[in-house]
């Protein structure tokens, strides 16, 4: 069943909704800015707070931990607060957590920095869908395409930043320099929210009640799972691509220009997935064609690495399609903001639980077997979860159906 929203001829993008569209794309821009502007400066930080490869694993598990917490608990924070207030909180928390991190004197107070920044974007990744549903809902295409193509945008540039400033300047003017962007996401947010009404009544009560419906479906396990694996390769070939093609060979600078491309790559299916998903009743061609790119790129990192070490790049950088095709299902199979905001605290609750695990048992393998065959079997199996998921996430449905 379509949506009653796309049965109406779209009003103006910007008619009386330009705030709500710059505030959106603003939070965008900061959704991952605590992640890649940290990583770079790990080693670094490490000499300088006298930490080793322990407290490195715990900061690079603190994202995938944090959004997944966040994911499952953001709904019920929406109920409470609205969509509105719950986006300021996002960006309010964001900047206190980095300019704390910028200020830290300890490795205590950079965890705490982190975890503080990292809450704010873990609610972020949640509050985003439902508000696109609630000032967009006749451009969902549109919206989806735009925010999470500038999600993408904003997880490359700290990354290619963070180094260059530090040396140029400061770690910390590197680390707390993105506290002015999320300041400046964070004042459109409380100018929407003093301008709409806390919820109140039976709103807030189908708020309150949607996210324990959702997993009694098969809409709800089929999103979630498909987000999870799709993030969970993802975070693992982040992790393990430049140490797969030093033992290949390559030097440890061409392994860090492979993951670049790899990164680069995904901007793609950011421009084009949202906007094809909207268009195909049932889009499952889409993670079709992932499974298929995934099966090529990981036999390619497998077995001939150094032949054409930018094909696979390029192919494995294509096979995170499926999460811009998630993010615009959401949406897509949802009637309401309060389904939309259930719907998405589950799946990526959920997602990036299992998100989590990904490099810690790819690399688990690796050590184990002493070669890559059992990591990337692993990676191929959760390719396949994938596939089965997206059948259910992908067939046309609303999740309200689920609730009746």
């Amino acid at each position: 069943m379509s949506n009653p929203a796309s049965m109406a001829p779209p009003a103006s993008l910007f008619k009386g909704r330009l705030l709500a569209f710059a505030a959106i794309i603003l939070v965008s821009a900061n959704l991952r800015s605590a992640v890649t502007s940290l990583t770079p400066l790990l080693d670094r930080l490490g000499h300088l707070f006298d930490f080793g490869s322990t407290m490195t694993g715990v900061l690079g598990m603190m994202p995938t931990a944090a959004f997944a917490l966040l994911g499952l608990s953001t709904p019920r924070l929406i109920r409470w607060l609205g969509l509105e207030r719950t986006a300021a909180l996002t960006m309010l928390l964001a900047t206190a957590g980095l300019l704390l991190r910028a200020s830290a004197d300890s490795v205590g107070t950079l965890l705490v920095g982190s975890a503080v920044a990292l809450a704010g974007m873990g609610i972020g990744n949640v509050v985003v869908p439902p508000l696109v549903k609630r000032y967009f809902a006749d451009r969902v295409g549109t919206l989806s395409t735009l925010y999470i193509t500038v999600l993408q945008a904003g997880t490359m540039v700290p990354a290619l930043l963070a180094v260059p400033v530090a040396d140029l300047y400061d770690w910390r003017i590197s680390l707390g320099m993105w506290s002015l962007l999320s300041l400046a996401a964070l004042l459109p947010w409380i100018m929407l929210a003093r301008r709409t009404p806390r919820p109140q009544g039976a709103a807030a009560t189908t708020v309150a009640h949607a996210p324990g419906r959702v997993w009694k479906t098969s809409l709800g396990w089929g999103m979630a799972l498909m987000f999870g694996m799709t993030s969970l390769g993802t975070y693992s070939l982040f992790t393990w691509l430049p140490k797969v093609m030093v033992e290949a060979g390559a030097s440890e600078s061409f392994g860090g220009v492979m993951v670049a491309v790899y990164s680069a790559i995904g901007l793609l299916p950011s421009l084009l997935v949202p906007a094809l998903a909207v268009r195909m009743r049932n889009p499952f061609p889409i993670a079709m064609l992932v499974f298929g790119l995934n099966a090529v790129a990981f036999a390619g990192l497998l077995w001939a690495p150094m032949q054409a070490p930018w094909l696979w790049a390029v192919i494995a950088g294509l096979g995170p399609s499926t999460f811009p095709l998630g993010l615009t299902l959401i949406n897509l199979r949802t009637r309401t903001p309060a389904g939309s905001a259930a719907l998405s605290g589950f799946m990526q609750g959920v997602g990036y639980s299992l998100a989590s695990l990904g490099p810690l048992l790819f690399g688990w393998l690796h050590g184990f077997s002493g070669g890559w065959a059992w990591s990337f079997a692993f990676l191929m199996l959760c390719s396949l979860v994938l596939l089965v998921a997206a059948w259910f996430a992908c067939k046309p449905q609303q999740l309200e159906d689920h609730w009746s």
